[in-house]
């Protein structure tokens, strides 16, 4: 691309050789999440991936695609860049397992004011630590600059992931039955959404970030912009030694709208709000804003970034595998028989 540049589209506000630089800044960190399918480099007009279909029957192709949302004004305010992308794959990897898909390869898209290289890479750079995590090449993606809608500084992120999984092995929830347990996968606190509440209750555009906490052991920006956690590896690891019926992304709408849309109509997910370890963050949010329980529950993760259903007499076994592959997994509840979808009590 030597050869490729523009002073007149320049004088515009989109600089065609800040994208080129970018894009030699984060060749390192894509090199890092190549898998043996990926059959071109970046910078061609299509990513190409080659999947393993040895084993499989009928394989099922699985995608998802989502966005940070409002996260990003966190690691704006903080200048810190480097994780927002993980919470970026976390959000599409995270809802392509709840099928029992391993994540293929994943694709990200940034729109940006002004593209400043060193900025852009270190965003990539996230991105790129999300796909190692979750075990997907990092295959292509874009960078477009926005002049007149953005401000310089601003940017949005989102992405795009494929996963694969054999059509008798997606999970499958006409299997969940009364007795059944529910197990917990906890979140590292807030996630990647909710946060215009946060932002509203916290009145985080005014606040100082970088002082301690002593509510939450770490300063409020470091507490705010940890990474959404990715459950993939655990997850298949499960799923490799017994039935998963059926499991949940907690995400935005929290309990009342995730659970119910993998529990077949006519059951109950029946919650012990005594079992669960709501990390202080749900708290301290809850007493500047003055929020109902209720809402935070219809809000936010509460401390479970993920729930799976298991028969109660694999549950036990369940949780030691879960832990055994990193997961601080616990039982939170049972399936039971009802018209409410949800119950914590």
């Amino acid at each position: 691309m030597e050869s490729s540049f523009s002073e007149s589209y320049k004088a515009a506000g989109v600089d065609i050789t800040a994208g080129y630089k970018s894009v030699e800044l984060m060749k390192q960190n894509i090199a890092k999440t190549l898998t043996p399918g990926c059959v071109s480099d970046i910078g061609g007009f299509g990513g190409l991936f080659a999947p393993d279909l040895a084993g499989m029957k009928a394989p099922v192709l699985v995608s998802g695609t989502d966005g940070v949302g409002t996260k990003l004004k966190i690691a704006m305010l903080l200048d810190k860049h480097d994780t927002i992308g993980i919470d970026c794959v976390a959000m599409c990897v995270n809802d392509v397992i709840c099928c029992g898909a391993k994540p293929l390869f994943f694709l990200d898209y940034i729109a940006c004011g002004k593209n400043y290289p060193e900025k852009i890479a270190a965003i990539v750079s996230g991105v790129a630590e999300g796909c190692v995590q979750a075990g997907a090449a990092l295959i292509g993606g874009e960078t477009a600059e926005h002049p007149g809608m953005m401000a310089d500084d601003d940017y949005d992120l989102a992405g795009f992931t494929v996963g694969i999984v054999d059509k008798e092995k997606i999970f499958d929830n006409k299997t969940v039955k009364k007795g059944d347990a529910i197990i917990a996968l906890p979140s590292s606190g807030v996630h990647s959404n909710g946060f215009s509440l946060v932002r509203k209750v916290l009145d985080i555009e005014n606040r100082e970030l970088n002082i301690y906490c002593e509510d939450l052991g770490m300063t409020l920006g470091e507490c705010l912009l940890t990474p959404t956690r990715i459950y993939v590896k655990p997850v298949l690891a499960l799923a490799e030694k017994m039935p998963i019926k059926a499991v949940s992304h907690i995400t935005g709408g929290g309990f009342y709208e995730n659970i119910p849309r993998s529990i077949p109509k006519g059951f109950t997910a029946k919650i012990d709000a005594a079992a669960l370890r709501i990390p202080p963050i749900f708290p301290v949010l809850q007493r500047a804003g003055d929020i109902p329980e209720r809402d935070m529950f219809n809000t936010y993760n509460m401390g479970v970034g993920m729930s799976l259903v298991v028969d109660s007499a694999l549950a036990d076994e369940a949780v030691k595998v879960l832990k055994a592959n990193g997961e601080d997994a616990y039982i939170i509840g049972e399936i039971t028989e009802g018209d409410e979808a949800v119950v914590i009590a």
